[in-house]
């Protein structure tokens, strides 16, 4: 078992491209949505005094995951245009 391991394959006329990238922009907007809820709650000052610190650091650690997830789905639809 490898962690972070990424293989890339080509996929021409394997697969539909314009549905793979109708697919993955509507990732990114679902992404987007939640990553601009974790950064308002972050942000927002009444949660971290309420909050217990290992609630905050899960949201943080949240907020990293999908932006390195968003940040890989943008290389993907880049390298299919």
């Amino acid at each position: 078992v490898v962690k972070d391991l990424e293989i890339y394959i080509p996929l021409g006329g394997l697969i539909d491209i314009r549905l793979e990238e109708k697919r993955l922009l509507k990732r990114k907007t679902e992404l987007v949505d939640i990553l601009n809820k974790i950064r308002n709650k972050i942000n927002n000052q009444e949660f971290l005094t309420r909050a217990p610190e290992n609630v905050v650091q899960r949201e943080r650690e949240k907020l990293d995951e999908i932006s390195n997830e968003l940040e890989k789905l943008e290389i993907n639809l880049e390298m299919m245009k």
